[in-house]
């Protein structure tokens, strides 16, 4: 068995926030940039386009209608221009790119998803996943997903799954990937994680967490790992105290994401980035996978599947299902329903 030796990037860098036309145009300078450099995997953080909603941790509900109403202005179709321009412009460089980003549906102009694709090195959309469950304020945001994107794509250069954030804390999201022979995991990231104000002292340590999480993940899943995270950078602080200056501080103090690599046993190499904008790189050699394999198999010989049975679910939801009669035409009212798939896939 001959597995490859692939370069990765991981983007390390600030949304032009809640501004969808410019942060796409700035993603795609930085996907030329990667390829140029002989990258062929190029990972994005979570909700790149256009931003985290951080002011959801921030203040309450009934102070951020407008800020949901910019995030919905600015959420994608999974069909739409923007992902069609993305999709060309990774063919073009024939690199295979992970972007993360705010998905707005057809039938609802209120309903919005964390979302993740997995974008072919032909342009083609491999995967298409909506994060399974917002956490924590996320939940003033965002919709609950579904299992259809908990996919590994089998690629050239090698076995590619994600999950987003939290996610990477579900060990049955996570070994639903192991099981489809992940040897490499992206995790996508916010830039920081506010839970309680700086003065406490307890606020929650994002770069720890999420280094232990993805360590956990490659070593039991003896795959290499990409740990993307976003940055906040002045004009998003700028924008963010605008409304309060109050929370200078908490955006301040709060710590913030790194981006790192692991490899099958959780030990770093590569570049790790975390208070500058930047794009990280590291080199796979997969073949590093097959060595651990001998310690622990979980989707091998080492487990027990007459005494554990996992089922997934991988039916994409759709909000309505029609019996008994043809669905409306595309001009008819109420059509985009039913005419329009909610995913490729």
């Amino acid at each position: 068995m001959n597995l490859p030796t692939v370069k990765v990037a991981a983007m390390h860098v600030a949304p032009v926030y809640m501004d969808s036309a410019a942060t796409l145009q700035k993603a795609l300078s930085l996907i030329g940039e990667a390829a140029a450099n002989g990258a062929e995997l190029i990972v994005f953080p979570e909700s790149f386009i256009p931003g985290f909603p951080v002011w959801a941790a921030l203040w309450a509900p009934i102070y951020n209608h407008e800020w949901f109403k910019k995030m919905v202005a600015n959420s994608l179709l999974i069909d739409g221009p923007e992902m069609t321009e993305l999709r060309a412009t990774a063919a073009r460089h024939k690199v295979f790119v992970s972007m993360g980003f705010s998905e707005a549906t057809p039938v609802s102009v209120g309903c919005i998803w964390n979302s993740n694709v997995l974008i072919g090195d032909d342009g083609s959309l491999l995967n298409h996943h909506r994060k399974l469950v917002p956490t924590f304020y996320e939940k003033m945001v965002w919709a609950p997903g579904d299992g259809a994107g908990l996919k590994v794509a089998a690629t050239r250069i090698g076995k590619i799954g994600g999950l987003i954030c939290g996610e990477n804390t579900n060990p049955l999201a996570r070994y639903s990937l192991i099981a489809q022979g992940e040897q490499i995991h992206i995790s996508s990231w916010p830039p920081i994680w506010p839970t309680k104000k700086p003065a406490s002292g307890e606020n929650f340590d994002n770069v720890a967490a999420n280094r232990i999480r993805a360590s956990a993940h490659s070593f039991e899943a003896k795959a290499y790992g990409i740990l993307c995270g976003s940055c906040l950078d002045r004009s998003a602080f700028d924008m963010l105290t605008a409304e309060d200056k109050s929370v200078a501080d908490l955006l301040e103090r709060t710590p913030k994401a790194a981006t790192q690599f692991v490899t099958p046993t959780g030990t770093q190499i590569g570049d790790s980035l975390q208070a500058d904008e930047g794009i990280a790189y590291a080199s796979f050699d997969l073949s590093a996978c097959i060595e651990p394999k001998q310690f622990h198999d979980v989707v091998g010989y080492y487990n027990r599947f007459d005494v554990f049975d996992l089922a997934v679910n991988r039916k994409r939801i759709q909000p309505i299902t029609w019996e008994g009669a043809e669905a409306p035409l595309a001009d008819e009212p109420g059509a985009t329903a039913v005419s329009a798939p909610l995913a490729s896939d």
